[in-house]
């Protein structure tokens, strides 16, 4: 049987899907998405680049604030999903271009801002992903990172990477805050400190919007059901299978 890849599992995953994302309230709202926003409004960036844009939600909060941005995704439906909307929003300075984050089809140096939300855990090689997005970046640059973060404890770990991959199979990895500094330093980014934050995930809406199929869905309950207390008491499970999940925001500038 022929396997597909994480790129081809990402698209198919996220193709049927870019109109539900552009509309997800979940997803176009955050104190992340307005830290972003007013972060840029204080910078004067010229062109920005957003990373695995799936709705478009952070290139929408970028326009208002750069010259140009560039909504760069895997999924030709997605990208399709956010230029319509982009058209009935009447943003004029926004393009997309299709891709994967670990090879990108710009030159050095072609971006003040790079950014990027709930993405980098579908990507197949964060470092190499870090290393693109310094080569594009001015010297001195911003990277704006936001996503789902795991846990320090191996425990808690094991347990969010098993139910976010039992939900959508192009998951790779949730990184500790911890892992995202290492893998920052490593590619030539200074970082300042993380901003950590806890989300609610209502269970049935976040099994919705991946279309998770009933078995998965099961098994994500009935592993929710027989976690050791440590779990449950970390993620804060509820009984309808409703958690809290860690999240983080950290800004970084590239190195002169």
């Amino acid at each position: 049987m022929l396997r597909e890849t994480v790129h081809s599992l990402v698209a198919k995953q996220f193709g049927p899907r870019a109109a539900a994302y552009v509309a997800s309230a979940v997803h176009a709202k955050g104190e992340d998405l307005d830290e972003l926003a007013d972060f840029t409004a204080a910078q004067r960036f010229d062109r920005a680049l957003d990373l695995g844009c799936g709705g478009g939600h952070v290139s929408f909060a970028l326009a208002p604030r750069v010259g140009a941005v560039v909504a760069y995704d895997l999924s030709d439906a997605m990208l399709a999903a956010v230029a319509a909307e982009a058209s009935a929003r009447g943003i004029a300075n926004l393009t997309t271009c299709q891709g994967a984050v670990e090879a990108l089809p710009f030159e050095e140096a072609r971006f003040d801002l790079v950014a990027s939300r709930y993405s980098a855990h579908h990507w197949r090689d964060v470092p190499q992903a870090l290393a693109q997005a310094r080569r594009v970046l001015k010297p001195g640059g911003a990277l704006v990172m936001m996503d789902a973060v795991a846990p320090d404890g191996v425990l808690c770990d094991t347990f969010v990477q098993t139910i976010e991959m039992l939900r959508d199979p192009s998951h790779v990895r949730d990184y500790s805050v911890r892992e995202w500094l290492a893998m920052l330093a490593e590619a030539g980014f200074d970082a300042a400190e993380p901003k950590r934050r806890r989300i609610r995930l209502e269970f049935a809406n976040w099994i919705a919007r991946m279309q998770t199929p009933p078995l998965q869905a099961e098994a994500i309950r009935a592993l929710m059901a027989r976690a050791p207390a440590e779990v449950t008491a970390y993620f804060a499970i509820e009984s309808d299978g409703s958690f809290m999940l860690d999240a983080a925001s950290i800004v970084a500038r590239s190195r002169r």
